[in-house]
């Protein structure tokens, strides 16, 4: 028989249908709520810089262990007098765009964040170190800082340090990136419905050879706990975080799904506006830390995934000191009450950061606790936009509405500058950053600036030891717990990690 194109046509159809066809491996992950922007530089909340991380890389990281590794950087050198870092770049890895990652891409990136022109969220992280940033050559970048800075690769290391593509800033400008992401990471950006989803898909030429190995990731905010874990019991999401402790167990009864409770860094607790009567007596404050119950709160609005703090830094957070937990006792509180002249207690405000199920949970306990020793509470669950308004942005110290605010930190460097000079130094107030206590004290404050001037690891210990010890006694909060990370995936999902600051790492994602 003469074979014509058209037999040849036809048989390889044959082959095609008998061929099993390759499964898309597309995953899920659904999280707690909507991304405020996909600009890590812009980005005060931890999931978006989380999520970020599908297109974003930065010089310096954190593997699943919150260990800091170089990743677009291959070293890094230090001057004897501690301003000058050279950075020496990876070759061959290229943006999205076919832009090739060069220094001229570091120097675009920090100039951008440093510029208060643009008034990006992260300005506070750099202004007060870089005072310029340099493209030595292709391949080395040099940053001078305006003093020496002992933790500047923890601060680099911090996610919303990312490289973005200076083709795409120069052609969509600082705003309208946040848009069109472009970065070095795993994944391209492909779409944004803001409170449907997010979707990101493989990008061939990711300089990590052999991955990513999953075609696609659709990020899906479900507010609601129990929609979450619906779409782990269907198959509708192969990932979720987190996963409420309500529903924890039921998860776990599944066999086809994994639950795993990390460890963190992320404290919850309570501050208190020391500027404000009746909280600028420090006797008063420490009986508002004796009169929680940590054990019980554990209990009751954690369901046991969570430990008492037992700090002003979690364990895990270098050079965090542990001192604490702070005892239970409701007559010493009293009594600290009564020397305080208050011994009937008072009537106040108690807001949360947050409005979800857990918080009401905390700030009900805390409300029932307090009135044990006389103390009232109105309870305000705040929106995201009027914390925003109300607390981190609060322009007049004076005036600050703020009284009792229970609220929450992931050190997302790892290391104790980030967990204490943000929330404790008196140059942190709102809206700077985020001393929501206007805690004020010489003696803390020059403990974290000799911190930052350090070149030893034995003299920052020392440092920062007597700058926790200070504040702990001082008590501007109370510190409650240290919450564990509870996350589910498919048992055919792999290479998806929660780390300790409550981000992801999930480069290595892999679907069976």
């Amino acid at each position: 028989m003469k074979v014509t194109p058209r037999h040849i046509a036809c048989a390889l159809a044959l082959a095609a249908i008998a061929l099993p066809v390759h499964a898309a491996k597309d995953v899920v992950f659904a999280v707690a709520s909507t991304f405020t922007t996909t600009d890590p530089y812009d980005a005060n909340d931890t999931l978006s810089q989380a999520m970020a991380k599908s297109f974003y890389e930065g010089l310096f990281g954190f593997d699943k262990d919150m260990k800091l590794i170089p990743v677009l950087a291959e070293s890094h050198e230090v001057s004897k007098d501690g301003l000058i870092y050279t950075i020496k770049l990876k070759r061959g890895i290229k943006f999205h765009d076919g832009t090739d990652f060069k220094a001229d891409a570091v120097k675009v990136n920090l100039d951008r964040v440093t510029n208060p022109e643009n008034k990006l969220k992260r300005f506070g992280l750099y202004n007060n170190n870089i005072a310029k940033t340099e493209a030595l050559d292709d391949y080395t970048a040099r940053i001078t800082l305006k003093t020496p800075f002992s933790p500047f690769i923890a601060q680099l290391a911090h996610p919303s340090t990312v490289m973005i593509s200076p083709t795409a800033l120069a052609k969509w400008g600082s705003k309208d990136i946040a848009f069109h992401p472009v970065g070095t990471g795993p994944f391209k950006f492909v779409e944004w419905k803001q409170t449907d989803y997010l979707k990101v898909e493989k990008f061939d030429g990711y300089w990590r050879k052999g991955y990513p190995r999953v075609d696609s990731i659709t990020w899906k905010p479900v507010v609601d706990n129990n929609t979450r874990a619906a779409m782990m019991q269907t198959g509708e999401a192969q990932f979720t975080f987190p996963v409420s402790y309500e529903v924890a167990d039921v998860l776990k009864a599944r066999p086809e799904l994994v639950v795993v409770a990390a460890p963190s860094i992320v404290l919850r607790y309570l501050s208190m506006n020391t500027q404000q009567k009746p909280f600028d007596n420090s006797k008063v404050r420490q009986a508002i830390s004796y009169a929680i119950n940590k054990e019980a709160l554990v209990k009751v609005a954690f369901n046991g995934y969570a430990v008492p703090a037992a700090g002003m830094a979690p364990q895990g957070v270098e050079f965090a000191v542990k001192i604490g937990p702070w005892p239970y006792d409701v007559a010493k509180a009293k009594k600290l009450l009564a020397e305080a002249g208050y011994p009937n207690g008072f009537e106040t405000e108690l807001w949360s950061a947050y409005n979800h199920t857990t918080a009401q949970k905390v700030t009900q306990f805390i409300q029932q606790q307090l009135q044990q020793i006389g103390i009232k509470t109105r309870i305000t669950l705040l929106e995201a936009g009027q914390r925003v308004q109300k607390v981190e942005s609060w322009p007049d110290p004076a005036t600050a509405p703020v009284r009792l605010y229970y609220v929450g930190w992931s050190t997302s460097t790892g290391e104790a500058d980030w967990a204490l000079r943000p929330l404790l130094d008196s140059n942190s107030w709102p809206p700077r950053l985020f001393n929501t206590a206007y805690y004020k004290n010489p003696r803390f404050d020059a403990d974290i600036k000799n911190a930052q001037l350090a070149t030893t690891s034995a003299e920052k210990a020392k440092l920062y030891k007597d700058a926790q010890e200070t504040a702990w006694n001082d008590s501007p909060w109370a510190p409650l717990v240290v919450e564990k990370l509870l996350s589910a995936h498919s048992k055919n999902l792999s290479g998806v990690y929660v780390i300790p600051d409550a981000s992801f790492d999930f480069w290595q994602a892999e679907l069976k």
